[in-house]
């Protein structure tokens, strides 16, 4: 067997990391460019918008709990999670395109096609990147190398998010030949061409190190139980799911901030590229900056530095860009530790409850993780299309002094007030860096004598 504890060559932690930059083309995608193509292109009311969101994010966590509950019993010749990159990539790929596709039907039919074909796109991203995730826990016992390994990966999030924040614009703009429509659906096609070749490289050249408790599958019954019981899951999962509603109302008002607020479009992209490097550098520091303080303390200060920060840019003057641009920065730059540490946390719950409980169902885990991620995302999602009912935005007009304020209000004051509750409620995450070491060593000691 394995030693659990043996570090990942980097080869492999690059080889892992490229489905998380093709995986952007999908995700980010979604959250940033998705709410203004309905309404602007697509055509739907934003109330329309808010409700189509907010169901179908809430079910697709269902799905998450379902899908982890599923890998963690599949064992093949390639491992428990690898094939699902195999067998679902092209199922995401394909749903990405017809998602951003606008039928030529009356309002009623656009909006049944809008359901089926977004949540069809989401259930097979939920398929592939569940047992991807899942993989950090199985590919290294070692919580320091796990932490290199996301930080790795979310640099690599970041950069494709950077190259589709950066260049979507444009590229819609060309290849529509001023027909946005169609615009998007070339778009699409390409991102999603780029983002299978990824995650085709992350099947061929990941390993799974870590295997599966001997005996019998914990029964359904048992490891959900083991979830109940774990108080640092319920205290992760709250908190990601109040960072993601944070970014989702950021990032999915950044196009209507700069259009209608600021008065230039063109300049979305480079704000959201800047924020964005800011993120990567982020991302790409946490292993420094969590041996430095500690990764429960980085990411009460990286929580709060992104609340202070958000609510600065409420009192920015819109004719001066370049102190909104300095804010966003920083508050991107906070959010890559958030991100990179909720995932290596993950692993670490998981790690607990085996270490507590003597089962270990690492996808279960993980897919309740995504769960309070996506839950995260249909709530913002539904924020913000219910402030932009409330307050009278219509598309492609000029806006009222209300729909401007409430504009606003998304990038600032309301990420801000989530962030705060965020960061009190991780104050009460229970597991210390002395703690983890504790349980590391623990475990491969039992997993060796296992072998």
């Amino acid at each position: 067997m394995i030693k659990a504890s043996q570090n990942i060559p980097l080869p492999e932690k690059l080889a892992y990391s490229a489905t998380e930059l093709g995986a952007n083309f999908v995700w980010r995608g979604m959250m940033v460019f998705l709410p203004i193509f309905y309404t602007d292109v697509f055509g739907l009311e934003p109330e329309d918008l808010a409700l189509l969101l907010l169901i179908s994010r809430l079910g697709d966590g269902v799905s998450d709990l379902a899908m982890g509950m599923l890998a963690d019993r599949v064992n093949t010749r390639w491992g428990k999670f690898r094939p699902w990159l195999l067998w679902c990539g092209p199922l995401v790929a394909l749903m990405t395109v017809a998602t951003f596709y606008t039928p030529d039907t009356g309002y009623a039919g656009k909006l049944i096609y809008a359901y089926i074909s977004y949540n069809l796109c989401i259930i097979a991203y939920t398929a592939l990147t569940v047992p991807f995730a899942a993989m950090t826990g199985v590919m290294s016992g070692d919580p320091d190398e796990r932490t290199k390994l996301t930080s790795l990966r979310f640099v690599f999030a970041f950069g494709g998010a950077l190259l589709l924040q950066g260049f979507t614009t444009q590229l819609v703009q060309t290849l529509g030949q001023g027909d946005d429509a169609l615009g998007y659906r070339y778009t699409m096609m390409l991102y999603s061409g780029v983002g299978l070749v990824c995650f085709l490289i992350t099947f061929w050249k990941t390993r799974e190190r870590i295997a599966p408790v001997p005996g019998p599958s914990p029964k359904l019954r048992e490891s959900l139980g083991d979830l109940l019981k774990n108080r640092a899951w319920f205290v992760l999962c709250a908190t990601g799911a109040l960072f993601v509603v944070t970014a989702s109302l950021k990032q999915g008002s950044i196009m209507y901030y700069f259009t209608y607020v600021i008065g230039d479009a063109g300049l979305a992209a480079w704000f959201m590229v800047l924020g964005l490097v800011g993120s990567m550098i982020g991302a790409g520091l946490t292993g420094v900056m969590s041996r430095q303080w500690g990764r429960k303390n980085l990411m009460i200060g990286s929580l709060s530095v992104m609340g202070i920060t958000s609510l600065a840019l409420y009192w920015c003057d819109p004719s001066s860009v370049i102190p909104i641009f300095a804010w966003f920065i920083v508050s991107e730059f906070a959010a890559g530790p958030v991100i990179t540490l909720f995932v290596a946390m993950l692993a670490d719950v998981a790690d607990f409850s085996e270490w507590k409980q003597g089962r270990r169902a690492t996808a279960l885990t993980f897919s309740a993780g995504t769960f309070s991620l996506k839950s995260g995302t249909g709530l913002g999602g539904f924020m913000l299309g219910l402030v932009l009912a409330s307050t009278g935005y219509v598309a492609d007009v000029e806006q009222t002094a209300t729909a401007i304020h409430g504009i606003t209000l998304l990038m600032s004051v309301l990420p801000a007030a989530i962030a705060a509750v965020a960061t009190l409620i991780f104050l009460l995450y229970p597991l210390s860096d002395k703690n983890l070491a504790h349980i590391k060593d623990d475990l491969t000691a039992r997993r060796e004598g296992g072998a």
